[in-house]
């Protein structure tokens, strides 16, 4: 068994990355939203966003990811709410454990 990530994950984890900071994570759903600044002025919320898509992140038996866009949506749709104070519509609000920081 390989003790490195799939370059699918590797792949996912990069895009996740590209889309945060070019302010199109979970697009639609966060469209005139401008989330860049409020996460600039809190690192720790940043990291939080990550935990989400990684804690959501779900692999297949060769390490391949299999939702990476589910997990894209819940990380946005957490944003969603830490921009607006409210939960985007018809969203379910995020379980603790998808919020948690290992």
């Amino acid at each position: 068994m390989s003790h490195h990530l799939s370059q699918g994950t590797s792949g996912a984890i990069r895009r996740f990355a590209r889309w945060v900071a070019n302010g199109s994570v979970g697009h639609p759903l966060l469209e005139g939203i401008n989330y860049w600044d409020e996460l600039r002025e809190s690192p720790s919320q940043m990291e939080i966003c990550f935990a989400i898509f990684a804690n959501v992140l779900e692999l297949d038996e060769r390490g391949e990811p299999v939702n990476e866009k589910y997990a894209e949506r819940r990380a946005a749709i957490w944003l969603y709410r830490y921009c607006t104070g409210k939960l985007p519509p018809d969203e379910p609000d995020l379980e603790p454990w998808e919020c948690a920081l290992h």
